[in-house]
């Protein structure tokens, strides 16, 4: 259990093995289009870092009914500013893309894009396609499909390695650094 910005009180989310088949697939011929106004292809450029989210709650602040009690659903903000407050240090490591991703439309995206200050764009999968070709993790919630919390290290059209379940979630981009620094070769997931 880890408390949150909120206070609120978060329960670890289950390992349900989900993900398991991600580490070496090659990623869908998919584009995805991002909150600065560009379409994104992962399988394009060099060492990029996605991490999927499941939302970021209205400006109001509002949450769906039930979030709290969904484990690992809560955290979607803190992760968001870790990679933000972590993003000249990955660029260092020499990842050359950031992205965040959830199943939100880019224009309910761009709203948390300014409101955090994020150095990079959050892509939007409202349609599912990429969600539904990776066989990604979801969850229903408030009658919206949602993805589980995961992050994706993606290199040459690859996905190289997995961070899943993801928590604490404003750990996760600290995760990925120690990850990066530790030059893992190989694929696998953890």
């Amino acid at each position: 259990m880890s408390g949150d910005k909120t206070g609120m009180v978060a329960e670890m989310p289950e390992d349900d093995g989900a993900a398991l088949h991600l580490a070496g697939m090659a990623l869908p011929d998919v584009v995805l289009r991002a909150t600065d106004g560009t379409m994104v292809d992962l399988r394009d450029g060099g060492l990029a870092v996605v991490y999927a989210y499941p939302r970021t709650s209205p400006a109001d602040g509002k949450a769906l009914a039930g979030w709290d009690e969904i484990p690992g659903a809560r955290g979607c903000t803190p992760q968001s500013c870790a990679f933000r407050d972590h993003f000249a240090e990955l660029r260092e490591l020499g990842v050359d893309r950031v992205f965040g991703l959830s199943t939100q439309t880019t224009e309910y995206q761009m709203e948390a894009v300014e409101r955090l200050h994020l150095p990079f764009p959050l892509l939007s999968d409202h349609l599912l396609h990429f969600t539904s070709a990776l066989r990604l993790p979801t969850f229903e919630a408030g009658g919206l499909v949602l993805m589980k919390r995961l992050t994706m290290i993606i290199e040459a059209g690859r996905i190289r390695h997995v961070f899943y379940p993801v928590f604490p979630p404003q750990q996760n981009a600290q995760a990925v650094i120690e990850w990066l620094r530790a030059g893992k070769a190989g694929l696998s997931t953890g």
